[in-house]
């Protein structure tokens, strides 16, 4: 129930429907739904594919959730994280109801749901795990438990090589997910996730071989996991300049006036912010964020999030609506005032867009030059496909694992410089200076020679991303590989009645 996970798992309903003649059907919430409806609208109208929607409600007011917190998007606090966690996993006998009323011949299941193996083992019935990161990080992932090279350093911010890893990778302790260092709360649902993978028919990946090729090969062969790498998926349905513009949800600016002032600006001068939909810094961090855009003097398309909350609520259990509201007030869209000044005046330096941001239509660009992100797989995969050169600024989540492919292994962006992983969106992370920003920055747009050899090699990947898509390209034989072993299962079970 998160922009990250949701749009890949729609776009791999719409490569199914799109390959096989396969009739594709999306279990979400009526809200979710509604931000992808137009989508498969598009889709069902103009191509005829079969896809379909089928929503179930979540029990929100059980759990002390307001009406229309069923995404992540929408908790504020870990305490409301926690209590949409609950919502979802309620919902299990229903869902397994819809499953068994409904007969599909295999289920894709993000990986987060271990128990739809048991409804699969059920039905007689592939399970299919999607997973929203990248090879490399399962394969980075399952050297660390393997080797547990961090517990032999001697404190958090000392660098180690990963062992057994296809190419040299370094880490700090500060770096790694807490479960990897110490038993968390997390533990025991990530065993119940790898035990669920391992049950499972596969997995699949939105990722290409061209790009990670050695991590694939380790994945399937060293690790022993049957997978399928079946991405970019945004470029299997080729996307329309609709589908740009509402890719994940509304578009919060107008396309046109966002190209508009882009068309002004020359090829490769505008650096594109954006953090994702979850992430939040404090008004100290965006204030250092701003000094450094202001001084580095390139042009910039900042998708600005909300400001971090204070921390006085953190400790209530239960949010009532007005609470809730009072919340988000707390939370909008903030700026220095002098920042905001000084675009007032000269409104050729740069855009800021509050909310949701056409980031597809953005990036492929040809002014823009760079890209500052937090390392979300989909928006690396999204700047690859784009071929700009990354900025990376990892929060949480698999995003440092992430950067460490981008910046050590393919060679295609520079790091900010961030240290410190923290366990949730919404926790404050440390400080990083303006001065660190801006260098980051002036390596990829200054125009260099280092910025010139990684805006050559983003190039490459993003020619291969395309080959692998179309007829007899890596990813495309593998839908349809897949899509085979599917209709075989299915015919063996059929002769086993």
């Amino acid at each position: 129930m998160a922009p990250g996970h949701m749009m890949p798992m729609v776009d791999i309903a719409r490569a199914f429907a799109t390959h096989g003649n396969t009739k594709a059907t999306i279990i979400t919430t009526p809200t979710n739904a509604s931000r992808f409806n137009d989508t498969i609208t598009r889709d069902t109208d103009n191509s005829g594919h079969q896809i379909t929607f089928l929503t179930i409600s979540l029990p929100l007011k059980e759990v002390g959730l307001p009406e229309g917190c069923d995404n992540l998007v929408s908790t504020s606090t870990r305490e409301t994280t926690f209590k949409l966690f609950r919502t979802i996993e309620m919902l299990r006998p229903m869902l397994e109801t819809m499953l068994v009323d409904n007969k599909p011949d295999c289920i894709v299941s993000d990986y987060l749901y271990p128990w739809t193996v048991d409804v699969a083992k059920r039905l007689g019935i592939p399970r299919l795990a999607f997973s929203g990161g990248c090879f490399f990080n399962c394969c980075l992932s399952y050297n660390l438990e393997q080797f547990r090279p961090h517990d032999r350093v001697e404190f958090e911010r000392q660098p180690f090589v990963v062992p057994n890893l296809p190419d040299e990778v370094t880490l700090t302790r500060s770096q790694l997910q807490d479960l990897v260092k110490r038993n968390t709360d997390f533990n025991e649902l990530f065993e119940r996730l790898r035990k669920a993978e391992k049950n499972s028919f596969g997995v699949l990946m939105n990722s290409f071989y061209g790009l990670e090729s050695a991590y694939v090969d380790y994945f399937r062969n060293e690790m022993g996991i049957k997978s399928w790498h079946i991405g970019p998926l945004f470029l299997f349905n080729k996307p329309t300049l609709d589908d740009k513009v509402e890719r994940g949800d509304k578009s919060s600016i107008d396309a046109h006036k966002c190209l508009q002032w882009l068309d002004s600006k020359k090829p490769n001068s505008v650096l594109y912010i954006c953090f994702g939909s979850l992430s939040r810094f404090t008004k100290s961090q965006l204030i250092e964020m701003a000094s450094a855009l202001n001084d580095s003097g390139c042009s910039f398309i900042w998708v600005l999030g909300k400001v971090m909350k204070s921390s006085e609520n953190d400790n209530n259990d239960q949010i009532s609506q007005d609470d809730q509201e009072e919340i988000e007030e707390e939370q909008q869209h903030w700026l220095p005032n002098w920042f905001e000044e000084t675009l007032l005046e000269n409104k050729d330096k740069g855009l800021v867009i509050k909310g949701w941001a056409p980031q597809l239509l953005i990036l492929e660009h040809p002014a823009i030059g760079g890209f500052l992100t937090h390392c979300g797989w989909n928006s690396i995969l999204e700047g690859v496909c784009a071929g700009v050169p990354l900025v990376t600024w990892p929060l949480f989540a698999d995003q440092f694992y992430n950067e460490k492919l981008v910046t050590q292994v393919l060679k295609i962006g520079v790091e900010v410089g961030n240290m410190v992983w923290k366990t949730w969106a919404t926790d404050e992370t440390e400080l990083i200076q303006k001065e660190k920003i801006k260098i980051a920055i002036e390596r990829v747009m200054g125009g260099g020679e280092e910025a010139e050899e990684i805006r050559r090699k983003v190039k490459e990947f993003s020619e291969l991303a395309y080959k692998a898509i179309e007829e007899g390209g890596s990813s495309y034989n593998d839908v349809n590989e897949l899509l085979k072993e599917i209709s075989m299962h299915k015919q063996y079970y059929m002769l086993k009645e």
